[in-house]
């Protein structure tokens, strides 16, 4: 009787066991299916199809160079005497900066006009003995090439003296100063480093369809990134006429007005150009980077219910971020902006944020 009992409960608890195996099986089955059914979808981000007045304004972005940048070399060797500017100080064109030990040089100086002394002596005698025929011709022209190397010789001392006096060539601001009294200098070291902001240069690229319209002495709205609120004016004094790598034209703006030095050279900056035609109908726009590879091949996905699909377009101008729709898609259809690269035609997508 005990044996009947043990297998009765044995095939119950076998029972019992297959049952809960078989009810698991079946909510993994449907729980792997849900998966699969959100799996099948791509993430995609999208926007809309807008129709509205353009701003043609081209905006480009560069960096604020000074107008003169000199660097001041030693043109002998010599101790530092004195060091008449600090890193800071305004200086003015003819300024004496720094006095380099010119001893030395005082004596070449001195020795060179002795000897040139006696070469206009020697020359003046020369010419009195050719009249009397004491010398002859040629005595007298090797006399009177003495005299010309000896006043060369001269003036070179004398220029050797001055470069010991360092002076400034420009009106501006000493940037670094990188001597101190009783520095030992050679030849070729950079003494200062002088910079003119008063009048600043933005340097920046322009692209072949906006600078066709672009002339010398244009008026240009230009901001420094670091007063958003405060708006300068420049003038176009340079234009490439070359395009560079990336088929953009360098430009630069010159910016007079900078009172106080409120704008730094090396400061980020952008230019508002013009576009010189007033856009008043509206047009179709989706941003730039819903093309997929590139504006030139014409192509979006667009979205609807969920699926997509790859549509030839018509493209028109680019204006900066938003490019213009002259066929093939109708205000407010979705586009795809990010995520091509995972679809196909006919695609499931889920739009994110």
């Amino acid at each position: 009787m005990k044996k009947v009992l043990y297998i009765v409960v044995g095939i119950a608890v076998v029972g019992l066991i297959a049952f809960i195996l078989t009810n698991n099986k079946k909510k993994n089955e449907n729980e792997t299916a849900q998966i699969s059914k959100t799996n099948s979808t791509v993430a995609v981000r999208i926007d809309t199809v807008k129709t509205e007045v353009p701003n043609l304004d081209y905006v480009a972005n560069g960096n604020f160079a000074p107008s003169q940048e000199l660097e001041f070399p030693a043109e002998n060797s010599g101790r530092v005497v004195k060091v008449l500017v600090d890193e800071g100080s305004p200086v003015r064109i003819g300024q004496t900066l720094a006095i380099i030990k010119g001893d030395q040089l005082s004596i070449e100086v001195a020795n060179t006009k002795a000897a040139y002394q006696n070469a206009v002596t020697n020359n003046q005698r020369y010419e009195n003995a050719f009249k009397t025929g004491g010398v002859t011709k040629q005595q007298l022209d090797q006399a009177k090439l003495d005299l010309v190397n000896a006043k060369a010789r001269l003036d070179q001392a004398n220029i050797n003296y001055g470069d010991a006096t360092i002076k400034s060539s420009i009106n501006g601001i000493v940037n670094k100063r990188n001597i101190e009294p009783g520095s030992v200098v050679a030849p070729g070291t950079v003494l200062f480093e002088l910079v003119n902001v008063s009048t600043l240069k933005l340097k920046v690229n322009v692209d072949e369809q906006h600078v066709a319209g672009l002339k010398l002495g244009n008026s240009i709205t230009v901001k420094a990134s670091v007063y958003p609120d405060k708006e300068f004016k420049g003038k176009v004094t340079f234009i490439a006429p070359k395009a560079d790598g990336s088929l953009n034209f360098p430009v630069e703006i010159e910016v007079a007005n900078n009172p106080d030095s409120e704008i730094k050279a090396g400061m980020y900056g952008t230019a508002t150009f013009g576009s010189g035609a007033a856009q008043k109908t509206p047009i179709k726009t989706i941003p730039r980077i819903a093309f997929v590879g590139g504006v030139a091949s014409n192509q979006v996905f667009v979205v609807k219910d969920s699926v997509v699909t790859l549509k030839k377009i018509v493209a028109g101008r680019i204006l900066g971020e938003q490019v213009e729709i002259l066929d093939g898609l109708a205000t407010g259809d979705i586009v795809v902006t990010s995520g091509q690269i995972n679809l196909t035609n006919g695609s499931k997508v889920t739009p994110i944020k």
